[in-house]
């Protein structure tokens, strides 16, 4: 089972120094569905975007650490060392992260023209393997490596079409039963990467690159905007999937509690002011939705 433990976070905008986290400590299990809820502004965003590494913006205190256990390392052909079961986030870039088992679903996912998702799909998986491959390499021998891959280029446009440890036959196989346990069309594959998708299908989108990418933690940032209630349901159906077929752990950043009627979380926290106020189980974000956020306020700062 994975841990994401994040202890007493500060972040502020890098550019102008604004400051927007003021404290969030915040716990999440492989295996469970956490809501993060709040008013617009109080750092719910932030809070996704400083998880996966985002340079727009800068930790001015805190940690976040991902424990990991034998069950997530099971593909790491090697003894381990303490340090490879916690991992200080902080330390590491974003593909790091990634390939550690962190996943960040965008509000507003790019569209690239040109590019089909099913090779998006493939490069993405292979290249978190490669990272993955790479943080565990024993130090002597990424260093042989390194002096032996000296004088050479390399270009992502050269080379077999077939090549990255997932070929393009296997990766069929496995893109075929990602979308059959998403009971997604096949036909959705074949598209360029959100290029002329609905709002909801961008969503979808991001559902099914999780699954691919078989994370430990996914962070799903406001994934229920703009959705109308089929696509709702349908994403909602995917990150239970998520959970019961895959084990991954789910922070789900919503406004609103109306994917919660279709997701049941484990967990709801309140987060106002860049700080988490409030946790409560799902009755929590159903009293939400009914009185909304200033009674939270009130007895947050009447208590204090």
């Amino acid at each position: 089972m994975a841990t994401l433990e994040i202890n007493n976070l500060h972040a502020e905008v890098a550019e102008n120094g604004e400051r927007i986290l003021r404290g969030v400590d915040l716990e999440v299990n492989s295996g469970e569905i956490h809501a993060l809820m709040g008013p617009n502004g109080s750092g719910k965003s932030t809070t996704a975007k400083v998880i996966a590494g985002h340079p727009a913006y800068e930790v001015t205190d805190g940690e976040i650490t991902l424990h990991l256990d034998d069950e997530d390392l099971a593909d790491v052909d090697e003894e381990l060392e303490e340090e490879h079961y916690h991992w200080d986030l902080l330390d590491l870039e974003p593909n790091e992260r990634a390939a550690l088992g962190i996943f960040l679903a965008f509000q507003y996912p790019a569209e690239i023209e040109g590019v089909t998702m099913t090779n998006f799909l493939r490069q993405a998986l292979n290249a978190k393997l490669e990272e993955r491959e790479e943080l565990f390499e024993d130090e002597d021998e990424a260093e042989a490596e390194k002096e032996e891959d000296e004088g050479y280029e390399t270009s992502p446009m050269e080379g077999p079409a077939d090549d990255g440890e997932i070929g393009v036959a296997e990766f069929q196989q496995i893109l075929s039963e990602k979308m059959e346990l998403l009971d997604m069309d096949e036909s959705f594959a074949q598209r360029y990467l959100n290029a002329g998708f609905s709002g909801g299908e961008k969503k979808q989108n991001e559902v099914l690159q999780a699954a691919i990418l078989e994370p430990s933690i996914a962070v799903l940032d406001e994934i229920d905007s703009g959705l109308d209630i089929d696509r709702l349901n349908d994403v909602a159906q995917g990150i239970e999937r998520l959970r019961d077929e895959q084990g991954t752990g789910v922070l789900q950043i919503t406004h609103y509690q109306r994917i919660l009627d279709y997701v049941e979380p484990d967990r709801v926290h309140v987060m106002l002011d860049g700080e988490v106020v409030m946790d409560g189980d799902a009755e929590l974000a159903e009293k939400l939705e009914e009185k909304g956020y200033d009674w939270v306020r009130e007895q947050v700062y009447e208590t204090a």
